[in-house]
């Protein structure tokens, strides 16, 4: 046990200079939301500063329980909170995590593996997740919050992948859904005149039609902390599994995304770019195509947002189904919580349609729950078609990750830029990557 704390907090002091590489300034990855927590004006909010120690204010048991959380910075926070009260009747005292992703995680950390109560229920994102669930620092929810009928609403590999533990407890309840979503530039596919992008012949077709004079027909973030995200997805899209190397179909998108660079398809120097630098060559015209979290802020921002400019489409179909990634924070129960039943049904809340609802009118955060997603979001929004095309026509799974996640990310990256730049064999970036996958899970 020991050896697995240390583990996880090794894991922890890491993460802030790395996760970026999950996320990007478009709402999207591993840190996706856009609302990174201070401290805030609206009811019962105490501030916790970066530099200080997680502790809640309530000590005269004037509160139901404690939510430690990443949105209380939104403006529209308080009435989210006044809601959630009427709702439950609760009394909520809200510590705001701090901003510094390396110093939030640190402080969850310490917080779960501590057994310190004073905080009931916690939101974290998919590397926590990866590196928790298993700790038995969290509550498992299947009994109480997030039961059959309630479950089936969200996303079943999203669930499975990244809130599902060993023994099958599932033990977060989603707050929103965030698709890596696959972006095309109209305007070049009607200048080259590609209608379809639905099979691995038509994107075949497309990047070879779309590239040329220091145009390509894809764009990606291939910077070592980023390319996590890319290599995974065309795994997942040649119906590969991320956690086997030794599957053929590993090879085969590894093959693919290597001939991309040898057929001048994509551009090897994007090994140094991240979303910041991706998305305006995007917008300038550079890329053809290229997956991308988010619902294309950066887009909208540079006029380039619209059905005959920059738009999501369909994710092409490589194998025998369709893939995609879907991220997200989650509601999660500390395990030595003493208000337990009043944090069920905060929980209960939160996975109702209600809940969901009140959630995405407040953050305007695409609701995880399928059937939220359909009455409540307006036909007006330009992700909805495409966001419930995702849900009905692709399988829908969580990003592949480890208990030592950022680990592991940076390194996959760092064989990923040698294998492109030709310095090592595939054979050899399937040897390490499966070393990889062997050493950073424990």
């Amino acid at each position: 046990m020991k050896k697995k704390l240390v583990s996880v907090l090794l894991t922890a002091a890491m993460t802030g200079s790395l996760l970026a590489g999950c996320g990007n300034a478009d709402n999207g990855g591993g840190d996706s939301s856009s609302t990174e927590a201070a401290s805030d004006d609206g009811a019962s909010t105490e501030t916790v500063s970066d530099d200080k120690a997680a502790q809640t204010g309530s000590g005269d048991g004037a509160y139901d329980l404690t939510l430690y959380t990443i949105n209380s910075t939104d403006e529209d926070f308080p009435d989210w909170l006044a809601n959630v009260e009427s709702a439950t009747g609760l009394k909520i005292n809200v510590i705001a995590a701090p901003t510094d992703s390396d110093t939030r995680q640190q402080k969850i950390t310490t917080i779960l593996s501590t057994g310190d109560a004073s905080v009931d229920i916690l939101e974290i994102n998919d590397e926590m997740s990866a590196s928790f669930k298993n700790s038995g620092w969290l509550e498992g929810l299947n009994d109480t919050v997030m039961t059959e009928d309630i479950r089936g609403e969200f996303p079943q590999g999203y669930v499975e992948d990244m809130i599902t533990d060993k023994n099958g407890q599932i033990i977060g309840v989603p707050g929103y859904s965030g698709y890596l979503a696959f972006w095309v530039n109209q305007q070049i596919m009607d200048e080259v005149g590609i209608t379809s992008l639905d099979t691995k012949e038509d994107f075949m077709k497309y990047l070879e039609a779309a590239s040329g004079d220091g145009r390509y027909g894809y764009g990606g973030s291939w910077e070592k902390t980023y390319v996590f995200n890319e290599i995974a997805q065309f795994v997942n899209m040649f119906g590969g599994d991320y956690l086997d190397w030794t599957n053929p179909a590993n090879r085969e998108a590894m093959e693919f995304i290597h001939e991309m660079v040898e057929k001048g398809y994509t551009p090897i120097d994007q090994i140094a770019d991240k979303y910041e630098q991706m998305n305006p060559k995007f917008n300038d015209g550079k890329y053809g195509s290229l997956f991308m979290w988010g619902l294309g802020t950066d887009y909208d921002k540079a006029g380039m947002l619209g059905a005959d400019k920059i738009h999501m489409a369909m994710v092409p179909q490589l194998s025998d189904q369709k893939y995609i990634f879907t991220d997200s924070w989650s509601y999660v129960l500390n395990t030595a919580s003493q208000n337990k039943d009043a944090a069920f049904k905060f929980l209960q809340y939160m996975a109702s349609e209600e809940g969901m609802k009140a959630s995405y009118e407040a953050f305007d955060r695409y609701p995880a729950r399928k059937d939220v997603a359909a009455n409540v979001v307006p036909d007006t929004d330009p992700a909805k078609e495409m966001y419930s095309r995702y849900a009905e026509e692709c399988v829908v799974k969580g990003r592949p990750m480890l208990p030592q996640t950022m680990e592991f990310i940076s390194a996959m990256g760092t064989i990923f830029q040698s294998y492109v730049k030709d310095e090592i064999t595939l054979d050899d970036f399937c040897a390490k990557a499966q070393e990889y996958v062997e050493t950073y899970n424990k």
